[in-house]
């Protein structure tokens, strides 16, 4: 057990102003099982890149530990796998790995295969078991759920609970829970360490601010009633002064020590007035700073001209003659959000772009209901770059509607103004999900729309979803995502 120590922690990117941490401090165990939270573009992956060595900044991290990245950079994925492994772990033996890829369900024979023959959730799987085979290095686990289907997720997941030491960027609520013992979140004002799981810092954090809301609703109304108190008492202070030099109904003159008096009291007690109030608003200004406000987003689908929009009867996609699925039926009616399930490589992403119309081998029948208007969100976002101006015209979308669905989103406006190709990979995903948002459709063909997106945007549309009912068929991995909006599943 060692600690990792960050003191003053200070840095921001020489093309931006505005830091993305100030004078930060908090320590971590190196013994720990950290989720690593946070919404994008906050700087987790920053974080790790300053562990790393790349950057310089101000401050000091102080570790005693080496610092190991996933994923881990391939170079040539044409070699055999079990020659990257010996690249990544030197000194590993062997049955070490079998015994590591055997806990992951992954066959022994993928080593004598080209790394680039497996699929995406068997890379990650590999990569994983040899980064966490190289003693006394601590691991640095960036999103590793974007390319493991569902069933691959429960695995890494109970995998990553036998092992210590590591820090675990994700965003996949049941993920987390499964296999982490503490969170470090990244807030809006601060950076806060939590002994415990995703679901019970969430617990503490709802609590939190809602205490704090509740505190600021008697502050405010403290700091109203003392405003008019103060005012009445400078009201009175000012009559008493004025009083001083003048008389009695009497004729006679007023008694100048006790007119002092009174109105030295009634000083006194403005004066403690003000005091009390000014308290008042500086506690008040210590609340509600890491409240994360998500403001409802709004969806127009459109009306099919009939109940029914997409029927597949005994569909199987094939590749180079080789069949990927088992025949499946299903039908899509109007309100329906089928999800599709499925290993890695089962032919889920192929079903949907067989909808979309793409030309892809198939057996079985595909019938489209005539005039359907599709609206898409595909899963990789490498093709996107240059300036989001030209993205929005390039796609015909209203402006305005566009920016508004992406500052509902936490874009900030500076990103307006960056090349996209410099968006977080949640930012760019957004960029997508925006896009959907603005296209008027009958169906709505999500794959894998969550990839990266942290998790306020996440229940920030599964909450869109259920509000509005649009007809969909998607791919997707976060099991909470697919219990709260799937109506109906098939399985690949």
């Amino acid at each position: 057990m060692s600690m990792i120590q960050v003191q003053n922690l200070t840095f921001s990117y020489p093309s931006s102003f505005d830091p993305i941490f100030e004078d930060v401090s908090f320590q971590i165990d190196t013994d720990w099982k950290l989720g690593f939270i946070g919404r994008n573009g906050r700087g987790k992956t920053t974080f790790f890149n300053l562990l790393l060595g790349k950057y310089e900044y101000n401050g000091k991290i102080i570790a005693s530990v080496e610092f190991n990245y996933f994923p881990y950079p391939v170079s040539d994925k044409s070699r055999l796998t079990y020659e990257i492994v010996e690249e990544i772990c030197p000194k590993a033996e062997d049955w070490e790995f079998l015994r590591e890829i055997s806990y992951l369900d992954v066959d022994a024979e993928v080593m004598y295969r080209p790394f680039e023959t497996l699929s995406n959730g068997e890379q990650t799987k590999v990569l994983l078991a040899a980064l966490f085979l190289n003693e006394g290095q601590f691991l640095l686990i960036d999103e590793p759920t974007n390319h493991l289907d569902t069933h691959g997720r429960k695995m890494v997941s109970t995998y990553l609970k036998r092992k210590k030491g590591f820090i675990l960027i994700s965003h996949d609520r049941n993920f987390l829970d499964g296999c982490v013992d503490h969170i470090l979140s990244i807030n809006r004002a601060n950076i806060e360490v939590q002994s415990g799981s995703y679901s019970s810092w969430r617990l503490n954090f709802d609590r939190q601010q809602e205490h704090e809301e509740k505190t600021n609703e008697r502050l405010q109304k403290d700091i109203g009633r003392l405003q008019q108190s103060s005012k009445r008492s400078a009201n009175w202070s000012n009559q008493v002064e004025a009083s001083k030099n003048g008389t009695t109904n009497s004729g006679s003159k007023l008694d100048k020590g006790y007119v002092g008096h009174k109105a030295a009291k009634m000083m006194k007690r403005a004066k403690n007035l003000e005091s009390r109030q000014n308290k008042a608003i500086e506690e008040k200004s210590t609340l509600l700073k890491n409240v994360e406000k998500t403001e409802s987003l709004q969806l127009e689908p459109l009306a099919y001209k009939s109940k029914e929009l997409i029927q597949l009867t005994d569909v199987a996609v094939s590749y180079e003659g080789e069949v990927v699925n088992s025949p499946i039926s299903f039908t899509v009616v109007a309100g329906d959000r089928v999800v599709l399930d499925g290993k890695n490589g089962s032919g889920k992403s192929s079903i949907l772009k067989l909808i979309l119309g793409d030309p892809i081998q198939h057996r079985g029948t595909l019938n489209l209901g005539s005039g359907l208007i599709i609206s898409y969100v595909q899963q990789d976002t490498s093709h996107l770059k240059g300036k989001l101006a030209d993205f929005i015209e390039d796609n015909q979308i209203d402006e305005p509607i566009f920016k508004s669905i992406l500052r509902k989103m936490d874009f900030e406006r500076i990103q307006f103004e960056k090349d996209i190709s410099q968006y977080s990979g949640g930012q760019k995903k957004k960029l997508l999900i925006a896009k959907s948002l603005c296209e008027k459709a009958h169906l709505y063909i999500w794959d894998e729309p969550l990839n990266f997106i942290d998790v306020y945007s996440r229940m920030q549309v599964e909450e869109l979803i259920n509000s509005f009912n649009p007809t969909m068929v998607f791919v997707e991995h976060d099991q909470a995502f697919r219990e709260k909006v799937a109506t109906k599943m098939v399985t690949l």
